[in-house]
């Protein structure tokens, strides 16, 4: 990825943050693939931009899965690496996401909770109706935005950050995100995408201490055409 192609992505920068609008298929860091990651991709851009010889710094908060695209937060310096990823370990940082699901929402709005219990040898993530099989309680509300035909635009926003947490809790009420064969949909897609955003994120700056608020676009992927029109 060059410069601008990545710069293409970037939604928000100052000199503590940098917040990108991820690609579906590219990690957030590296892992055993080699890939390069998102977080490599950015200091390529940041060294390029500022002419910044040397290596150059920049941290990753949070993450979001390989095949979800939408809004990250990369931290420019040290403090702001530490401050931010304290919010979200605090639960201080509101996050909106959009899915795509073929079956409708058992309620149009709800919230729920499940206990989930993440198999690191298989990356996959079992949601239990009860605690009495352990894991750890997780909750999210959603509510349906938009439906067309088969296509049902859901927003969600999630009260714990567990692994995979929004792809199995709605495959556990029956609404498996489309192309996540992981957690039960038939078929991938073409691009292997799933149809899961990183809608939008919020939080207080951790330098200026004033509100924080970012909106990424929707994906251009055929499967997001149904509702290029909502803005909401």
């Amino acid at each position: 990825m060059d410069f601008q192609d990545f710069l293409q992505l970037v939604m928000y920068e100052d000199n503590h943050l940098l917040v990108v609008n991820k690609p579906s298929g590219m990690l957030v860091q590296g892992d055993q693939t080699g890939d390069t990651p998102l977080s490599e991709h950015a200091k390529k851009y940041i060294a390029e931009k500022y002419k910044k010889p040397g290596a150059v710094f920049c941290g990753t908060p949070h993450r979001i899965d390989r095949p979800v695209s939408g809004t990250v937060v990369l931290a420019r310096t040290s403090k702001a690496l530490e401050r931010v990823s304290r919010m979200f370990q605090e639960r201080k940082v509101d996050k909106t996401y959009w899915a795509i699901t073929e079956k409708r929402p058992p309620k149009p709005e709800d919230t729920i909770t499940h206990w989930l219990k993440k198999d690191n040898n298989k990356n996959f993530t079992h949601a239990h109706v009860s605690n009495n099989k352990g894991g750890l309680e997780s909750t999210l509300e959603y509510r349906l935005i938009s439906a067309q035909g088969d296509r049902n635009l859901i927003e969600i926003k999630p009260i714990t950050g567990r692994p995979h947490q929004i792809r199995v809790q709605l495959a556990k009420i029956g609404c498996p995100i489309i192309g996540d064969v992981k957690y039960g949909f038939p078929k991938p897609t073409k691009d292997g995408s799933i149809a899961l955003h990183a809608r939008a994120i919020s939080f207080e700056h951790p330098v200026k201490k004033e509100p924080f608020n970012v909106v990424s676009p929707i994906p251009k992927a055929f499967v997001w055409s149904h509702f290029e029109h909502i803005t909401e």
